[in-house]
């Protein structure tokens, strides 16, 4: 998945109909090699990702390496997919702590790859990267630090909410809800029929606080968003607004039973295995869900017959933007002293060809131009059409805040979820680890 998520500042990104458009980078970095040294000496590249599951991304990332290894056979790489929560949280900050992390591994950009860059865990690649940043554009910014280059996307893309199409016809549901009153008279129908509206995977944290990630969304001015983004101040009413709002939604009962502990992606009792197999009729997740959905179905070719995206509804009269909408990406980064090839190996996954091939997987949406010719799916295009229609594309909130506000923020929303938190103590917790 995707998940992107801890600190930074919150970027517009206004992508073409191929993806995101202009970007550049500058900067620089004294320790670039020259050609000659490159792929002289027999090199181990130790290489962590996040698609720990059987299917088309693990399969995939399984050949990229192969053939850059079969194009360098100085190089060889080895693979380490572990999964996103236990990734992000815990091995790779313990392994930038020690005095062996991997050469190339996940990141998320924005705060959290500045404090990766404070703590001189990354290589500074500005120099090396120059045609891949032109053409991946603003997307890139992402993972750039007071203009320089610590790392490179290879997904991007905006969240909305998965559904079966056969479930809504069922309900009587003609038309994929607008507007939250939308969503809460399809909730109701859906309920008629007896089937469980939503999936929510509150077990992992992330996946529950998305749900109020988007109320604040639409709750917050475009304005407001990103000046916390910058200040860390969270004074605006609108933040206990999409709380209250949350809590008030979650009354309503959508979700399925015991969804505090349900996990976000793990297998087919996890949320999107509800959905993905028929026990649950919408999931709010990323664009990378296609590909994890496809893991955790037990039957592939029903789950892409029935299977539907559409964007998160609008609040009717509140100060956010309709159209904005919450999105962000994955990426990866070389450790400081990882050898020169890391850097190669970067640009290759970044380029055209691999991001096609990408693209042609169904796991998320590439960031490369011209890599858009791979893209198959419905529902992903769907996405791609309205993330370039989005009027403002906000990063990820615990990625925009940064990790020790974005923790925080997390454990309140779960507390909402549970029943012992309420929309103030979020704020609270938020204001509290800003001052920090």
């Amino acid at each position: 998945m995707a998940t992107r998520r801890r600190a930074g500042a919150a970027l517009a990104l206004f992508m073409t109909s191929a993806l995101v458009v202009a970007g550049c980078s500058s900067g620089g970095d004294d320790d670039k090699p020259s050609e000659s040294e490159l792929y002289k000496n027999p090199v181990t590249l130790t290489w962590w990702h996040n698609a720990n599951q059987d299917g088309p991304g693990k399969t995939y990332w399984e050949k990229v390496a192969k053939d850059f290894s079969t194009a360098h056979p100085t190089v060889k790489i080895e693979i380490e997919a572990i999964e996103t929560n236990q990734l992000q949280r815990t091995r790779i900050p313990a392994a930038l702590l020690s005095n062996d992390p991997p050469d190339i591994f996940m990141t998320w950009g924005g705060g959290e790859l500045r404090d990766q860059v404070e703590a001189d865990y990354l290589k500074d690649i500005t120099d090396q990267v120059k045609t891949e940043v032109a053409n991946i554009g603003s997307a890139a910014e992402i993972w750039q630090v007071d203009g320089k280059q610590y790392g490179l996307p290879f997904r991007m893309g905006i969240e909305g909410i998965w559904y079966n199409k056969d479930m809504f016809a069922q309900a009587g549901i003609t038309a994929p809800p607008a507007t939250f009153e939308e969503l809460n008279a399809a909730v109701t129908k859906l309920k008629a029929i007896n089937v469980t509206p939503i999936a929510v995977g509150a077990g992992d944290k992330w996946p529950a606080a998305h749900w109020w990630y988007n109320f604040a969304l639409r709750d917050c001015s475009v304005d407001t968003l990103k000046k916390a983004s910058l200040d860390k101040k969270f004074d605006d009413p609108c933040f206990v607004k999409a709380g209250q709002d949350l809590k008030a939604f979650i009354d309503t009962k959508p979700f399925q039973n015991n969804f505090i502990a349900t996990p976000g992606q793990n297998d087919p009792t996890s949320a999107n295995g509800l959905l993905a197999n028929g026990k649950a009729a919408m999931e709010l997740m990323g664009d990378w869900n296609r590909g994890t959905l496809d893991t955790v179905a037990t039957d592939k070719a029903k789950l892409a017959k029935f299977l539907g995206w559409f964007p998160v509804p609008a609040i009717s009269g509140s100060a956010g933007d309709p159209k904005a909408a919450l999105g962000g990406g994955d990426g990866f980064a070389c450790a400081k002293n990882a050898p020169a090839e890391c850097v190669e190996f970067l640009k290759y996954i970044a380029s055209p060809e691999v991001q096609k091939g990408y693209a042609e997987t169904g796991t998320g949406l590439p960031v490369a131009k011209g890599a858009e010719a791979g893209i198959k799916d419905p529902a992903l295009k769907s996405i791609l059409e309205a993330t370039s229609q989005a009027s403002y594309v906000q990063l990820w909130l615990d990625t925009a805040y940064g990790s020790t506000v974005g923790t925080a923020m997390n454990d309140g929303i779960v507390g909402i979820f549970s029943g012992k938190g309420t929309p103030e103590q979020v704020v609270e917790r938020m204001k509290a680890a800003a001052s920090k």
